[in-house]
């Protein structure tokens, strides 16, 4: 008889504790929902900023190759090359002549401008150029 009353007892005292496996479930799961809210918040900046950076390589390498191919031709990529190639991005070249020590050549800037989400990126390239080369491919 002593043994069922002991039993007995066991139940009684597990009574007590009846809603906190409950509430432990509750605040785990309501935990567990913060840190995959914050979890992808984080995952949407880090897209975010990595489209940033994609945009803003994009226009470093258009405004590179544009000098490359004026210093190497005399001429700019094509307008029908650009759009095929970069066709988000908004290119620009000034020229004007050198001053100082730099008489004679020619100073090529290149503005590239690209949007990603609400951000604008700009890049602007410039290089010296040969003026004769230049003046030369120019007169053909």
């Amino acid at each position: 008889m002593t043994e069922l009353w002991e039993h007995k007892n066991v139940f009684t005292k597990n009574r007590k504790y009846r809603g906190y496996m409950l509430m432990e479930i509750i605040i785990a799961i309501f935990i567990l929902g913060v840190l995959i809210t914050a979890f992808t918040m984080s995952l949407s900046g880090f897209a975010r900023f990595n489209r940033f950076q994609l945009v803003r390589q994009q226009c470093v390498s258009a405004a590179q190759a544009e000098l490359d191919c004026i210093a190497a031709t005399g001429k700019p990529i094509p307008e029908e090359d650009l759009k095929r190639l970069w066709p988000k991005l908004n290119i620009s070249i000034k020229q004007s002549d050198g001053t100082g020590q730099w008489r004679g050549l020619k100073f090529v800037e290149v503005q590239v401008n690209g949007m990603s989400f609400n951000q604008q990126v700009k890049i602007q390239l410039s290089r010296y150029i040969a003026g004769e080369r230049l003046l030369a491919d120019q007169e053909l």
